[in-house]
């Protein structure tokens, strides 16, 4: 199962550097392009204070089953250069339909048979890759229906219900922070703000609140399917209805018992200062064997439907 260097080449001409596995055996094959969540991640997955370990796994389970993998690194993460807080949330759509293209551009690769696997931010586009370009199958990984700000509000108070009971009676203050915060961010006009003390990337915090991924999901044109976890704290679970209910022609959801955000599961009390004892942990094979044997099935009947048309063709 080998992994090549392969660099996709953005927009605007910046080089994202990436790592596509290959399956053994002879090419072309299917493909997935695989999507992280936000901020400075590499193509694993990983930002410097959490390691979520997500790629490898993925593309050993694709792998077997005759799947190629494609990740890069985020724009000022691992090799690529840059500075991910000036990267607004459409650049990262924008790149992300560019490693599309790229793969789809690979004589080893079936430009008929390309998916994607978005987790977090990643799901986001995701959704986005499947109503406006030509990938044939769409997994969502904790994604939400509905428009960014609302997502964020609904996060902040499910971190903090999930608080010891001290810091939840700091509830109404902390709310009222908040708010302030996400309207220092909605006035801001550059690409990097100073907001409550810190640098952050506001033009994507700015694009990301007013985004409302139904409109996505509502003009997908390919087979999806919608996990989350029961226990995820950033994003809601009930979501996935909504997902279902949008997607023409439906979607295939599962919400799965006691998995995180991290994709671990967890039989204790969900709560963020978890996350560093789950990561310890191997990602949930269940979810894996799921993905991937979902992902084998909808574009192994792409390929072969696809193939016999051709041959069809040839002889007639």
């Amino acid at each position: 199962m080998p992994d090549i260097d392969m660099t996709v080449t953005a927009d605007d001409g910046a080089s994202l550097a990436g790592s596509l596995t290959l399956p053994t055996g002879p090419g072309p094959h299917p493909a997935v392009l695989l999507l992280h969540g936000s901020g400075p991640l590499d193509r694993d997955g990983n930002a410097p204070k959490l390691p979520v370990n997500l790629a490898r796994p993925v593309a050993e389970a694709l792998a077997a089953r005759g799947i190629a993998t494609l990740r890069y690194d985020r724009r000022g993460a691992g090799a690529t250069p840059g500075d991910w807080r000036t990267a607004g949330f459409t650049d990262n759509r924008r790149d992300a339909a560019a490693a599309v293209r790229a793969l789809a551009d690979r004589a080893d690769i079936r430009a008929d048979a390309i998916g994607v696997i978005g987790h977090s931010e990643g799901a986001l586009h995701a959704m986005a890759l499947g109503s406006r370009t030509d990938v044939r199958a769409v997994v969502l990984l904790a994604g939400f229906a509905g428009v960014g700000e609302d997502a964020f509000r609904w996060q902040g108070r499910s971190i903090m219900s999930s608080m010891p009971a001290p810091v939840r009676l700091l509830r109404r203050p902390l709310a009222g922070l908040g708010s302030r915060v996400l309207a220092r961010v909605k006035r801001t006009r550059t690409d990097v703000a100073r907001v409550a003390g810190n640098k952050v990337n506001a033009r994507w915090l700015r694009e990301m609140l007013v985004h409302d991924t139904r409109d996505d999901l509502a003009a997908v044109d390919a087979p999806v399917l919608a996990v989350t976890g029961d226990k995820d704290l950033q994003v809601d679970p009930d979501d996935l209805k909504e997902i279902a209910r949008l997607v023409p022609g439906g979607a295939e959801t599962h919400r799965v018992a006691d998995l995180t955000h991290v994709l671990r599961r967890d039989s204790g009390r969900p709560a963020l200062t978890s996350y560093r004892r789950l990561l310890r942990e191997p990602v949930d094979p269940g979810l894996l064997d799921l993905v991937a044997e979902w992902l084998a099935r909808h574009l192994s009947m792409t390929t072969a439907h696809e193939t016999a048309t051709e041959r069809q063709s040839a002889a007639s």
